[in-house]
């Protein structure tokens, strides 16, 4: 069985972030596509750096259902004022934490989120994912190595 642990956040929280809307989430070479075209953007034209540097500089990959549609972007934890920014309401409750570990960045938080979707959220039967959302953040540790961690909104299971 994959590690995994789950831990309370006892108060709502928002995330502002960057992204696009995902019209067919069965699309996933589609939408791998117009993400990384919205990273490659909000690089190039300093927009992820300007909303990191009114942070504490940790990045998120955010995953979020918008008006009844997939939503994938990238930013931070709080609120903060940044054009074409989305600011995106985190509630409080029990969270799934599926972590791992990669030498590869820029792959890790996709292998993060293959692995609770993938067979870990079937494998435990006593939470459900509700959402509204999930976000995964990736940062260095020692000798090239990358530590990530994604957090999924999940409730207990009657039993």
């Amino acid at each position: 069985m994959t590690n995994y642990a789950i831990k309370t956040v006892s108060e709502n929280y928002k995330m502002t972030g960057f992204g696009v809307t995902l019209e067919d989430y069965n699309d996933w070479a589609g939408n791998a596509a117009k993400t990384a075209a919205k990273k490659a953007e909000i690089t190039a034209n300093n927009k992820l750096a300007e909303l990191l540097a009114l942070a504490d500089g940790q990045e998120y990959q955010i995953n979020y259902l918008v008006g009844g549609k997939a939503w994938r972007g990238f930013g931070v934890m709080g609120e903060f004022d940044a054009e074409g920014a989305d600011v995106l309401d985190f509630l409080a409750g029990d969270y799934l934490v599926v972590p791992g570990t990669s030498a590869d960045k820029d792959r890790l938080a996709d292998e993060i989120t293959g692995k609770a979707f993938g067979g870990l959220l079937q494998e435990i039967t006593d939470y459900k994912y509700v959402g509204p959302g999930n976000a995964t953040y990736v940062k260095a540790v020692d000798n090239g190595e990358f530590y990530g961690e994604m957090w999924l909104r999940v409730e207990k299971v009657a039993g």
